[in-house]
């Protein structure tokens, strides 16, 4: 069996189609399609039926298919490994990364990866959506949920707490919430949702409840969030990496500190999409930013 032609089959596979395959392969339509029929009249079984839109795998396919994607990345390895021997770590990588923590926390870590690894190529995505992984624009997502999807490898990096908290001087000077219902009562700043009324959830041992709220304040820049809520402009409800070392340093107060609260999910994930190859770069920052959420987690979590 022509390996090269195995390759070319897990290709098309993952292409969708033999057109998409071309366009990536920069192959003609026909080229593609005469490798394929020599794959099958070697192997005397079709491998896959065409449709207009995707090429459906048949069971031998299927089964060539996984096959074939071991051999295609032991080459992609074996090529890797012959072009980094003698020099420095090389490769590009493309993080999609949640506003919020890409800014606040996740900057200092990718600083200081660039300073370990200045031949990786990084391109970096401030970004809440989840589908760019699915559309293959990314490489590696962390992603905040509650449970990462199905079919996706995910790696959870640390849980995710919403704070109830304002500033010192606004504290001072207007009543801290002191039930949930309160929080219907306040100029909330918080993070925003589209236009839409913010629905939350709240979690005290087995209770669970729902609140659907108005932010008087909303944005997807939590820095600016941490300014207005400093600023005295209200409640804030943002996760509470957001404004720990302002409690610590005692200009910020937090409130229904027994509930835990949840608005987009209470865990972090890092994700990627299974059976493709990962290449030498996107396993090093793999493996840093697990290694670097783990300090952190364990840092959030010892007393000051």
């Amino acid at each position: 069996m022509d390996s090269n032609a195995l390759v070319l089959f897990v290709d098309i596979v993952e292409a969708g189609n033999l057109s998409a395959a071309a366009r990536h392969l920069k192959m003609s339509r026909a080229n593609i399609s005469y490798h394929l029929r020599q794959l099958e009249k070697s192997l005397g079984q079709q491998l896959m039926r065409r449709t207009t839109r995707r090429v459906e795998l048949t069971e031998v396919g299927e089964r060539i298919y996984q096959h074939g994607k071991v051999v295609r990345d032991e080459v992609l390895a074996a090529r890797e490994s012959v072009a980094a021997f003698g020099r420095s770590l090389h490769g590009s990588v493309r993080l999609s990364m949640p506003t919020g923590f890409g800014q606040m926390v996740m900057s200092s870590w990718l600083i200081e990866f660039k300073r370990l690894y200045p031949g990786i190529a990084l391109e970096l995505l401030f970004d809440n959506r989840v589908d760019d992984l699915l559309r293959e624009e990314v490489d590696v997502a962390v992603r905040v949920m509650n449970e990462p999807p199905q079919q996706m490898v995910a790696i959870e990096l640390a849980p995710v707490r919403y704070a109830i908290c304002a500033s010192t001087d606004y504290a001072r000077s207007n009543p801290m919430p002191k039930s949930l219902e309160d929080l219907s009562q306040v100029p909330l700043i918080t993070s925003a949702v589209s236009g839409r009324e913010l629905r939350i959830s709240a979690y005290q041992h087995e209770l669970r409840r729902e609140l659907n709220l108005r932010p008087s304040l909303a944005s997807e820049n939590f820095q600016f969030l941490r300014e207005a809520i400093l600023a005295g402009l209200g409640v804030g409800l943002v996760p509470d990496y957001v404004i720990s070392q302002d409690v610590s340093d005692g200009q910020v107060v937090t409130g229904l500190n027994d509930w835990r609260l949840s608005v987009f999910g209470t865990r972090m994930f890092l994700l990627r999409m299974p059976g493709h190859y990962q290449t030498m770069a996107t396993r090093t920052l793999i493996d840093f930013i697990v290694s670097q959420a783990r300090n952190w987690r364990t840092a959030a979590l010892s007393p000051s």
